[in-house]
């Protein structure tokens, strides 16, 4: 085991950070900026297969299924934090993005040793929220070899889901057990195997892209703004309001006015606003442009 780890990007010593442990608190925060500064271009290299993954994942969704992160430490805590933005984001179902992490929910804030050690509580763990053929499975493991990480692959591959891994290492395990692979190689860390650090950093980066560009592509953007965003606190309301005015044009009253007739719902507001119509008759037009808030507006145009 100790020589597999050897010959892991991730776990390789940094030629650069050799004396970090000697140099002061400046020239060790230049370090750590330079070695980040690396990390954007290689998420760069990955874009045609983050593009592959996210067309795997907006058929999921078009299709009923559901998009499901599995990982343990630092890349489990990573999806299950991208997962949980998603519903104040875009209004999704909680159900519609997971993630799970090995040891549970409590590992999330505080390590279960050992848990990631055994593949079958990866496949236990997708066999507990039904997954089916219809789901997404992405498996994150930045040495690629996480044994919870593999079980779970193994088994979303058998029951016919897709299948995407996610590591930072070339010729990943966990890459043979799924139909797409994402190696996005950030190099040796500041730290030798500590990959909270820049192998996490590119990891979060694409776990963005991949929700993003997903709920883009299924209308839950006007123009490059929230207009799916759940109105779940005050924050989230005033947000609401400066989306719909800017969109229409109106004022902060007028536009806290329609999102409240709206019942909360920002793209009703918007099209009950410019196509001067009720709600019931907004709603429609949403439903005939598939969510699309431009759609729905150019559909009023006609």
């Amino acid at each position: 085991m100790e020589s597999n780890l050897k010959k892991l990007t991730t776990e390789t010593q940094n030629e650069k950070t050799m004396q970090i442990d000697i140099a002061s608190p400046l020239e060790i925060l230049s370090i750590m900026n330079e070695e980040d500064q690396k990390v954007a271009l290689a998420v760069q290299k990955v874009l045609p297969d983050i593009e592959s993954a996210v067309v795997k994942i907006v058929d999921s969704f078009k299709n009923g299924g559901r998009l499901i992160y599995v990982g343990a430490g630092t890349s489990g805590r990573l999806g299950v934090l991208d997962a949980v933005e998603c519903p104040p984001t875009y209004s999704t179902d909680p159900q519609m993005v997971q993630g799970l992490i090995a040891g549970g929910s409590s590992a999330f804030i505080k390590a279960v040793e050992g848990a990631e050690d055994r593949p079958e509580l990866g496949e236990n763990d997708l066999k507990e929220i039904e997954v089916s053929s219809l789901d997404t499975v992405v498996g994150i493991a930045a040495s690629g070899r996480t044994p919870y990480v593999i079980g779970a692959l193994k088994y979303a591959r058998s029951i016919g889901a897709k299948t995407i891994a996610l590591s930072c290492n070339k010729n990943a395990l966990i890459s043979q057990e799924a139909e797409r692979s994402i190696e996005v190689i950030v190099g040796p860390e500041v730290l030798t195997g500590s990959t909270r650090l820049k192998a996490a950093t590119a990891q979060k980066m694409i776990l963005n892209m991949m929700t993003t560009t997903s709920m883009i592509l299924l209308g839950k953007a006007y123009t490059n703004l929230m207009v799916d965003v759940h109105v779940s606190n005050y924050k989230l309301k005033e947000r609401a309001i400066q989306i719909i005015s800017t969109v229409t044009g109106v004022s902060y009253e007028e536009a806290k006015d329609k999102l409240e007739q709206a019942d909360n719902q920002v793209k009703t507001a918007i099209i009950m606003i410019k196509a001067k119509v009720t709600k019931k008759e907004a709603i429609h037009l949403l439903e005939k442009a598939d969510g699309y808030a431009s759609k729905a507006i150019e559909l009023t145009k006609k």
